[in-house]
């Protein structure tokens, strides 16, 4: 028996697992996360900061320390505030359009007869298709000549082929819209449905025996009891939508003129142009705009995650 002992105590010797590995405590777990943090997040944020504080001497092709004029500049900008308008007539626009149809999708999904599980795990199928795709899918449907929606458009009379889609200031912000729409109003369902579902049954047959009707029951009823689930979706759609580079890019890159440049498509097409510290410049603020919106909102709404 002792020399069972001991050659058990010589394995467990051998293989035991090092000691920071064994420990409860939670940094060593949390290391790689917080790495990849490190790496991934706080350095680029960092350095963009710091390339927002510098300028390119195209002669001496250095970058020149010039403190904050490039934010200066930014705020003098007559097309960053044009950016910011469209950014926010946009996110705006998105937001109401897909947190209407979101809740009234789902309301229709909310059941358990047989096929509605298969209908709901349809919703899914837009949101695997990457932006600069659906982008694409959108940008051939309503070309001027041969788009299906632009056919339909102009059959029903609402457009004209001299005033095409994507190429009329009027209505290009809207062409891009319905990219955002199609794509991800199935992200607002699925959110939704998930609320509607975990809602008490008990109120809603109290308010039945009571003689509520459905549109009583709907608001005194399920949108307060949905109103904080509305936040979370609001703000995490509204984070998502303020910063809108795919649509944009690929349809219309920010024309016609500049109808359609969002703060985002701003600073890319100022990339493109080699003057990388302006761009870091406009990617920061829009940065800086999109975290103190949020925080007035939580705030406000006093959003929980």
């Amino acid at each position: 028996m002792s020399d069972i002992a001991t050659v058990a105590a010589a394995t467990e010797r051998r293989f035991r697992m090092p000691r920071f590995l064994s420990s409860e405590h939670p940094f060593p777990w949390l290391l790689p996360l917080i790495s990849m943090l490190i790496v991934f997040g706080i350095y680029p944020l960092l350095y963009a900061f710091w390339m927002s504080l510098h300028q390119r001497n195209r002669i001496k092709r250095v970058d020149e320390f010039v403190w904050f004029k490039n934010w200066g500049t930014a705020f003098g900008d007559d097309r960053v505030w044009n950016a910011f308008q469209v950014t926010m007539t946009y996110t705006l626009s998105a937001l109401v359009i897909q947190l209407a149809l979101g809740l009234a999708i789902a309301m229709l999904l909310d059941s358990d007869r047989k096929g509605y599980g298969i209908l709901r795990g349809l919703m899914t199928l837009p949101l695997v298709v990457p932006p600069a795709v659906a982008g694409m899918m959108f940008l051939l449907m309503e070309d001027g000549s041969f788009g299906v929606l632009s056919h339909y458009l102009y059959a029903f009379g609402l457009l004209s082929p001299e005033r095409p889609i994507l190429a009329t200031g009027s209505t290009a912000l809207m062409g891009v819209l319905l990219a955002d729409i199609w794509q991800w109003t199935p992200f607002m369902v699925l959110i939704m449905l998930a609320g509607l579902r975990a809602l008490p049954k008990e109120p809603f047959e109290a308010a039945a025996i009571d003689g509520a009707n459905s549109w009583q029951m709907f608001r005194r009823l399920t949108l307060p009891m949905l109103s904080k689930v509305i936040a979370v979706a609001v703000l995490i759609r509204g984070v998502d939508l303020f910063r809108i580079f795919d649509y944009v890019y690929v349809m219309t890159s920010g024309g016609p003129g500049t109808v359609t440049e969002t703060m985002s498509a701003y600073a890319g097409r100022i990339f493109m142009t080699g003057n990388f510290p302006y761009a870091a410049t406009l990617a920061l603020l829009t940065l800086l705009i999109i975290f103190v919106v949020a925080n007035i909102f939580i705030q406000v709404f006093k959003v929980r995650f």
